[in-house]
């Protein structure tokens, strides 16, 4: 007859098996988190358009333009302050194909993002993902964090923070990534 120690052994190994064959499943065939790093291809992510009230998938509404994904919120005050410079940046380079993806995480109602929109006269893209998925899809530390995407999809800059998108620097990445596709 076993000893009530020898007992609590075997109870011990098989809880320190189980949990090793737990940590095993998990590495083995939890997907990888796809983050959104430099080089890398744009995770895909779905958000609400302002515009039409429809879920949209990133890379089917974006395939094949330069593009500005923001991940903002009405009540981040560095975003209020990059707006404009996006805006400025995305008049002058609409027409050759950039785009901006401003998606709001804010939880609370649509309409406020409406409004600090309009508020800002913003012409570009809003979406938005109340549900906060795109944080974690990109692996944001916080708001305004941004990523500027290639015709292929592929980030080619990211920034953590309010940014002078509208400086002559961010103008001519932004027009050099347009001309690449157009032949030039």
């Amino acid at each position: 007859m076993a000893s009530s120690s020898t007992r609590q052994w075997v109870y011990v190994a098989a809880i320190v098996g189980g949990l090793g064959l737990g940590a095993w499943a998990l590495a083995t065939f939890s997907p990888i988190p796809e983050g959104a790093e430099v080089g890398q291809r744009a995770p895909d992510f779905r958000a609400m358009s302002l515009t039409t009230g429809d879920s949209v998938s990133f890379r089917e509404a974006y395939k094949g333009s330069v593009t500005l994904v923001n991940i903002w919120a009405t009540w981040c005050v560095p975003c209020r302050a990059e707006m404009p410079a996006m805006e400025e940046l995305y008049s002058k380079l609409k027409d050759r194909g950039f785009r901006i993806a401003a998606v709001s995480i804010d939880e609370g109602n649509v309409d406020d993002v409406r409004a600090f929109a309009r508020d800002l006269g913003l012409t570009f893209d809003i979406l938005h993902d109340k549900s906060g998925e795109i944080e974690k899809i990109y692996q944001t530390t916080g708001v305004p964090e941004s990523f500027l995407v290639d015709r292929e999809g592929t980030i080619i800059r990211k920034q953590i923070g309010e940014h002078p998108w509208n400086s002559p620097a961010n103008h001519l990445i932004v027009e050099e990534l347009l001309g690449k596709s157009d032949g030039q």
